[in-house]
């Protein structure tokens, strides 16, 4: 069975599904997306897509930054994802990438008078960053861009040069991931996740005003840290220091699930592995995902019929 996207109002071939070298998201990054995850529970033979709609709401909060008239709503485009999934017919854990842009082929700087354009495609994607034995991160030369200068708030193509940057030069120093400081000088994120610290028994995690992308993933943990285990999560500026002197770290991310962080330009974070705290929320987020908790199967949409 061929992979298929969506793409111009029809699925086809996921190889048919093409732009011209002209299209000004191309030349000027005039796109917003998101990604969502296909979890594959094989025991159930059964995928979950969770929490569709609050990814779709976010795409269309981005669109009104850039303009982006789409004739879709938040239940047209979640039925959508369900029927690519549906055709593509994966058994295995799948990133769905929905894509709004400016598909006009003109050149000129601007976001007016351009006509929008909606795609979506479907991938198998396994593991981003390995959950189990933990990451080793570096504090960014590139700090993130200001919100003042591309909404951060919004998931906007253009803006993932910056991520780039930052994950390269991590990479080529050995490390797995770069972690990114504000302009101030505050944590701010990963170059594609939220952070966690884990301080005296609570969550620390940076506010939504030190240019963070507010994540899905995100809110789920500060929801299921206050729910299932009576865990208070404080949303403030963290000063970078924190980070060396905090019992546990981790990250966040619809692509990095939670991965605890245990090492930070080369010195050991806790115990240099992974913490108490971190290993509980991530196996109660696992089940979730994977459509285990009744209490929270409103979370998850079920791809294959029973």
């Amino acid at each position: 069975m061929p992979p298929y996207a969506f793409f111009d109002g029809k699925f086809v071939p996921l190889a048919k599904a093409k732009v011209g070298v002209m299209t000004h998201a191309f030349n000027y990054g005039t796109a917003c997306f998101e990604g969502i995850r296909g979890n594959w529970n094989k025991e159930q033979g059964q995928m979950y897509i969770f929490r569709m709609k609050e990814h779709y709401k976010r795409l269309l909060e981005s669109c009104e930054v850039l303009k982006i008239e789409l004739p879709y709503s938040i239940d047209e485009m979640c039925s959508l994802s369900l029927e690519l999934v549906q055709r593509c017919g994966f058994r295995e854990d799948t990133y769905i990438r929905p894509m709004a842009y400016k598909k006009t082929e003109q050149v000129g700087v601007r976001l007016h008078n351009l006509e929008p354009g909606f795609l979506m495609f479907a991938t198998p994607f396994g593991a981003y960053l390995d959950i189990e034995k933990g990451a080793r991160c570096c504090i960014a030369s590139w700090r993130r861009v200001n919100s003042s200068m591309i909404p951060t708030r919004a998931k906007i193509n253009g803006i993932y040069v910056n991520s780039a940057l930052a994950k390269t030069e991590a990479f080529e120093k050995g490390f797995d991931e770069a972690i990114f400081l504000t302009q101030d000088g505050h944590v701010c994120e990963g170059s594609g996740e939220n952070i966690f610290l884990v301080i005296d028994g609570k969550l620390v995690t940076p506010p939504v005003s030190d240019d963070i992308l507010i994540g899905i993933t995100r809110d789920t943990i500060m929801k299921l840290a206050k729910k299932e285990f009576g865990i208070d999560t404080v949303e403030r500026s963290i000063d970078p220091n924190e980070l060396f002197t905090a019992d546990e770290c981790f990250m966040t991310g619809t692509a990095a699930h939670v991965t605890p962080i245990i090492e930070i330009d080369h010195r050991k974070v806790g115990k240099g592995s992974i913490g108490k705290t971190t290993k509980q929320l991530q196996a109660m987020y696992f089940d979730v995902i994977m459509g285990k908790k009744k209490k929270y199967m409103s979370w998850c949409a079920p791809v294959y019929a029973k």
